[in-house]
């Protein structure tokens, strides 16, 4: 099976993840606790893979440029989160009324489709490179994918745009992601380029969203389950070994 099949498939799985989370705030209130807990497992996985594996890589296949794509991948997500009115948190409708308006719902919808075309971006460069790195970069993305979904799904309650719209929305950032899966299997020759910029997207949302999200819950648990995270990434590693 080639390197794209496999990375298509593991970005339905990564949508069907969105669905759930859409799915979940359809169904009935959630616990915010649970949801933190699923938060910070995937801000653990996720920032080992961006410092252990893709960055590392990326230097690797691209020395002189790698640097400057990190921190471009890095501030195009902050850009977009800044520039857009709506700014959103993982897992509860927050602010309802700064989502009154629906086209405000609409400019988060685009602010994370932006994430998930590189989430789509990602799993197919790592493939492209090795087994190994699109395997571990596909568990960063599904791990956080519930929890994004239920954003999503969540964003287009507030703006009052029912809870099957929600359930769209969700399904709509994983065809975004297929898009960027298509995308840089197009652009394969370019793949340390995809790396890079991929990279620098899977710090930011670690680093920068959701790890932010899960520190406003005290206590250690949350702390161990980032941990647990980073530690799978690294036991993995260590298993499967495959550079």
């Amino acid at each position: 099976m080639s390197y794209l099949w496999i990375s298509l498939a593991l970005g339905v799985v990564a949508g069907l993840a969105n669905l759930l989370g859409g799915v979940i705030v359809s169904a009935r209130p959630w616990s915010r606790t649970f949801l933190t807990l699923f938060i910070a497992l995937g801000s653990g996985f996720m920032l080992a893979t961006a410092l252990t594996e893709m960055v590392p890589e990326s230097l690797r296949l691209a020395p002189a440029s790698a640097p400057a794509l990190i921190l471009l991948g890095y501030f195009i997500v902050h850009f977009c989160e800044h520039t857009w009115p709506a700014h959103f948190h993982f897992g509860e409708e927050t602010h309802t009324d700064e989502f009154l308006n629906p086209s405000v719902a609409y400019t988060a919808l685009a602010g994370l489709l932006i994430h998930t075309f590189f989430d789509g971006v990602s799993i197919t460069s790592g493939f492209l490179i090795s087994p190994w790195l699109g395997t571990v970069i596909s568990g960063a993305v599904i791990l956080h994918n519930v929890p994004e979904g239920f954003t999503m799904a969540s964003i287009m309650v507030a703006a009052r745009r029912g809870r099957s719209a929600g359930v769209w929305a969700a399904g709509a950032l994983g065809v975004s992601r297929i898009v960027g899966v298509l995308a840089m299997a197009v652009a394969h020759r370019w793949v340390h380029y995809g790396l890079a910029l991929s990279a620098g997207v899977t710090l930011y949302v670690a680093a920068s969203d959701l790890i932010p999200e899960v520190n406003k819950s005290p206590g250690p648990k949350i702390a161990l389950t980032v941990a647990l995270g980073v530690a799978l990434v690294l036991v993995l590693r260590y298993l499967f070994f495959a550079y």
